[in-house]
């Protein structure tokens, strides 16, 4: 069965990259343009995993993070942040709202996709 990965991220060349990357890898991709237009995407439908960057208008990556923890439907799938900042006051602060991982961009193509396969269910 095909995994649905949700990403959230403003800019549109890192969602075409990380949709890329993912398609070719053979996910389906779903991305919202910041975490209130992810939000649309939580309406029941299966999704397998959550990447999102941190800085967004609208509502931000730990914004969407804590909003996705409080949705039963979606509260235990993995959320993998995808972030300029490395910063260890931002990871905990990403950790203590439910994020289950973190990757530093620019990222490598295979380092995103092992670590979404090692949370992915």
């Amino acid at each position: 069965m095909i995994k649905t990965i949700l990403i959230a991220d403003d800019s549109e060349s890192m969602r075409d990259v990380v949709s890329y990357t993912l398609v070719n890898a053979g996910y389906k991709v779903l991305a919202g343009t910041d975490g209130k237009d992810a939000m649309k995407y939580l309406d029941g439908s299966p999704i397998d995993l959550v990447v999102t960057d941190l800085h967004m208008p609208n509502m931000d990556g730990i914004e969407l993070i804590k909003n996705i923890r409080s949705n039963p439907t979606y509260q235990y799938i993995p959320i993998i942040f995808l972030t300029t900042e490395s910063q260890q006051n931002k990871k905990d602060e990403a950790k203590a709202a439910g994020a289950t991982g973190w990757i530093v961009k620019p990222f490598v193509p295979e380092k995103l996709l092992a670590t979404i396969q090692k949370v992915i269910r």
